[in-house]
């Protein structure tokens, strides 16, 4: 056995074989969907069957699956599979403009997230010797248990710390000689911070490898990353949508992510007109499922901008690789890990009397965290009452937190303070690339 592949036979895979696996993976994905109340119904309308598709490229014979599509079929009109007999857990998104997005797993759809999660670390050099601290948020989200499982099925012995409490988590990795870490970028810089405040050596911690995603970042980022921790930090790409984590990830080359052909098929779109683009350019990412059986996505429209990089890698891994997310084809943007549109924040915004209708979000990166700044007009409640006004700016607050899952900076400003737009309202003013 070669000790650098947690499987070989999958991961070196010819490309002939890949695509001869795909086809057939996608095939039966095609009859599996067929049983979904949405797809029977898009099937029908646009006369598709697994005998459609002889080739890869006739995928491009069904119709696109969106965000907007999910919400509309809340909450299983995806669904697939019999989850009354064989539905063993379900994640969704923070729900936005309305619906959450919902997705049921099987134990099997379990078992290959697990699987491939656990392909991903051992492609970093992670092995089952090695203690793996995980700082992600449990439960709906996906980071938490989705890294939690695929840990455990590499052998690793866990520690769920959960997110936040820098505190106990320095403690954690010094008492249990954590190895392993998963972050996301923003939180491993503040990590590295508290241990510099408590008169720590953060390079001199037994910790190698960091596992960091979830929100954009750099590489200049992350290599600031990795002289502060002492570490190698690795690049990972996921989704609920998706499973979540693990649907591409580093190798030890740190030259763009390894997309688990075997499991996605990878469509790279002009956003505008659909159609294909050339290798190497970049474009919407399209992702189709090939081995989840309760609840396949076809042809899912991620709006994550990227491209596929040209060339082998050294690693030897045949799996196409595809470089760093580069922005999105829609207005949602990440902060600490967590997506957010402006109409959760509009959302709250209007239920207050005393607000106007004219708002203005501002992402900074400031200390080397992310933060997020939410300025809105008084309707008419005076700015010189300031016992009134903090009363309702840590309601606002308080309901934003609740909502979106972030702790924003709240300031209410007068009437006719914020910039006006003869067209679309900018909404959104995101200074993190700028600083």
């Amino acid at each position: 056995m070669n000790t650098q592949y947690w499987e070989e036979e999958v991961e070196t895979m010819s490309r002939e074989k890949l695509n001869e696996l795909q086809l057939q993976r996608l095939r039966k994905t095609i009859s599996i969907a067929a049983n979904a109340p949405y797809y029977k119904e898009v099937f029908n309308k646009h006369g598709i069957t697994a005998n459609s598709i002889q080739t890869l490229d006739d995928i491009r014979k069904i119709p696109f699956t969106t965000k907007a599509d999910m919400r509309a079929h809340y909450p299983f009109g995806l669904v697939a599979g019999d989850m009354k007999n064989d539905g063993v857990r379900i994640h969704s998104s923070s729900g936005t403009t309305g619906n959450p997005t919902v997705i049921v797993h099987s134990q099997h759809d379990l078992d290959s997230w697990a699987n491939l999660i656990a392909r991903c670390l051992y492609m970093v050099g992670i092995r089952k010797t090695d203690v793996f601290q995980n700082s992600s948020g449990y439960g709906m989200f996906t980071g938490g248990l989705g890294f939690q499982y695929g840990a455990e099925r590499l052998g690793c012995l866990t520690v769920p710390a959960a997110a936040g409490n820098s505190k106990r988590q320095i403690k954690f990795i010094n008492d249990f000689k954590t190895t392993a870490l998963h972050a996301i970028p923003s939180y491993a810089i503040r990590l590295a911070e508290v241990i510099q405040e408590e008169g720590l050596d953060a390079a001199g911690t037994t910790l190698k490898t960091l596992v960091i995603g979830a929100e954009p970042h750099t590489d200049e980022q992350r290599r600031k990353i990795e002289k502060m921790l002492g570490v190698k930090a690795y690049n990972s790409f996921g989704m609920t949508e998706m499973n979540g984590p693990g649907v591409a990830f580093e190798c030890q080359e740190q030259d763009g992510m390894h997309f688990w052909e075997d499991c996605y098929l990878v469509e790279i779109i002009d956003p505008e007109t659909g159609e294909p683009v050339p290798d190497g350019e970049i474009g919407e990412l399209v992702l189709t499922t090939l081995d989840r059986e309760m609840m396949p996505l076809i042809r899912y429209r991620t709006r994550d901008l990227t491209r596929i990089l040209p060339g082998k890698c050294p690693c030897g891994r045949t799996h196409l690789r595809i470089d760093r997310i580069k922005g999105r084809s829609d207005d949602m943007f990440i902060i600490k890990g967590v997506n957010i549109f402006p109409m959760q924040v509009e959302k709250i915004l209007v239920q207050f009397p005393e607000l106007g209708s004219n708002y203005l979000i501002t992402l900074e990166t400031v200390n080397n965290q992310d933060e997020m700044i939410v300025e809105v007009e008084l309707s008419d409640l005076s700015t010189d009452n300031y016992i009134e006004l903090e009363k309702v700016r840590k309601e606002i607050t308080r309901q934003l937190k609740d909502e979106i899952l972030v702790t924003p900076k709240v300031k209410l400003v007068k009437k006719g303070t914020l910039p006006q737009s003869e067209g679309k309202a900018v909404r959104v003013k995101d200074l993190r690339n700028n600083q």
